[in-house]
């Protein structure tokens, strides 16, 4: 009988702020509290990562449940993220209640680090090196944030949102204005809304962006780049970079 390979695990997860459900995604089941934290962040529920408190996670017959407080005036700002419906793996809008919140602009951002984009490819390295869970299971997508002294932390997940969310979260107290996010997986619009709120200035991928992702980037200062085998391609400023 032919050997079955190991499976990734995926499971409803509740994310829940002063009692009410902002989000249930389907996500990989580890690294919650930080799910909590930087879907908070990333979806301009809250503006600092330090407004989320009291985290507990507990798993129920089907799925999981993550609580956290956060301040009685961000209710408001929770309300309107809220989304209606289990957002499935490979969409980071899904569910919304108002399609103005799926273009929201998120602000700006400093610009990034000159000459950041050298260490790109060293932390594309480690980033791939880190990997355990897919290396394991497969199937898994990663997000990592490096500066010029090298890759500083990677979460995974089954969904690529879920994934950078955990590193936002992670990234708690760091000073993000020195480094940037690389990820394993294309640029969408709203990877780019969730970096930006975060503040952080630049995102890396092997995958070209959409073109509502390079506009937005544009407008909001991010420095959006594609790690491609011939170069280092910066859409935002239409510059090639050396390898």
């Amino acid at each position: 009988m032919k050997q079955v390979d190991a499976l990734p695990e995926e499971a409803p997860v509740a994310l829940v702020y002063n009692g009410s459900t902002a989000a249930v995604m389907m996500a990989s089941p580890f690294d919650l509290p930080e799910f909590l934290t930087g879907f908070a962040v990333s979806e301009g529920i809250v503006s600092e990562a330090s407004d989320v408190t009291e985290i507990s996670a507990i798993k129920h017959a089907h799925g999981y449940e993550v609580r956290g407080r956060i301040p009685d005036d961000r209710s408001e700002a929770m309300d309107a993220r809220r989304r209606a419906s289990v957002g499935p793996m490979g969409c980071g809008l899904c569910g919304i209640e108002s399609l103005d919140e799926a273009t929201a602009f998120p602000g700006t951002v400093t610009p990034m680090v000159t000459g950041l984009e050298a260490y790109a490819r060293a932390a594309l390295d480690a980033l791939n090196a880190g990997q355990k869970r897919r290396d394991q299971v497969g199937a898994m997508h990663a997000a990592g944030f490096f500066t010029s002294d090298g890759l500083i932390a990677l979460r995974e997940d089954v969904g690529r949102h879920n994934a950078l969310d955990k590193l936002i979260g992670t990234l708690a107290g760091t000073d993000v204005s020195q480094g940037a996010v690389i990820i394993t997986s294309r640029l969408s619009v709203d990877l780019v809304q969730k970096c930006v709120r975060a503040g952080i200035s630049g995102l890396f991928a092997l995958s070209s962006p959409t073109r509502a992702a390079v506009e937005l980037a544009k407008d909001t200062g991010l420095t959006l780049m594609v790690l491609r085998r011939e170069a280092v391609v910066a859409y935002t400023d239409e510059k090639e970079h050396c390898a």
